[in-house]
């Protein structure tokens, strides 16, 4: 078994934490950070050792609120981990929140959405600051 990820979330940084007993990878926040690859290579590399050992359930669950590009790219990168999985009998899927005043970011889930077999939830909930 692999160790979880616990990274605090910055200013530019979404908080991501997994729990692979539970089958769960969490992202919660703005993610515009300085070195995206840095970032996301920790996940990316949690998600292939959780898809390679673990058999039950992943459940992705999301509440980001703005991307740059290359955060974009990466979650593609994570995206298409899952489908591949799920193409090979994996059980996958992802909950993605929004802010109801956000429709960019709606927008932007729909379009990962579109690309993906798997169970994808796109969920409006009300953030108050």
């Amino acid at each position: 078994m692999t160790h979880d990820l616990n990274i605090p979330g910055s200013q530019s940084t979404p908080s991501i934490h997994s729990d692979w007993q539970a089958g769960r990878l969490t992202m919660q926040g703005d993610s515009y950070p300085e070195n995206s690859y840095e970032l996301f290579s920790r996940v990316i590399d949690w998600t292939e050792a959780f898809l390679a050992d673990a058999t039950h359930p992943l459940v992705l669950d999301l509440e980001l609120i703005y991307l740059n590009t290359s955060s974009v790219k990466a979650m593609m990168d994570i995206f298409d981990l899952l489908e591949e999985s799920h193409v090979a009998g994996r059980r996958v899927s992802v909950v993605w929140r929004y802010d109801v005043r956000n429709e960019r970011i709606a927008e932007l889930a729909e379009e990962f959405r579109e690309d993906c077999t798997f169970d994808f939830a796109i969920k409006p909930i009300r953030i108050t600051t």
